[in-house]
């Protein structure tokens, strides 16, 4: 009777149950909902690439211009400015930029007297 009974439990224990292996309402659900959000994502990256320029090769583009430095110091001085040898100039030597200095003894005054 052990082998009997043993074999009873054995093949009892092999049987599935009947909705093992079946798709259910929720699969269908999960299904559905990611074929959703592939359709929206689709629509998103159609937009995003229509956005995009034809070619990244224009001159029109309205981005920084990469400027390529000619010497190893331009990488390490920041470039000069229009004007600043002028003004380098003028700082070196302070009276350049003064007004004239009175020569005359009126008083130091340098317009036209009123008469």
């Amino acid at each position: 009777m052990n082998a009997v009974a043993t074999g009873a439990v054995l093949a009892a224990a092999e049987e599935l149950p009947e909705d093992v292996g079946k798709s259910g309402p929720l699969g269908l659900l999960l299904v559905l909902v990611l074929l959703v959000a592939a359709v929206l994502l689709v629509k998103s990256m159609s937009g995003h690439l229509k956005k995009l320029p034809r070619s990244f090769d224009d001159p029109e583009d309205d981005g920084p211009a990469i400027v390529v430095p000619d010497t190893p110091a331009e990488l390490v001085d920041p470039p000069r400015q229009p004007g600043q040898d002028l003004l380098d100039t003028l700082r070196r030597a302070p009276r350049a930029i003064e007004g004239p200095r009175p020569e005359r003894g009126d008083g130091g005054r340098t317009d036209p007297q009123a008469r």
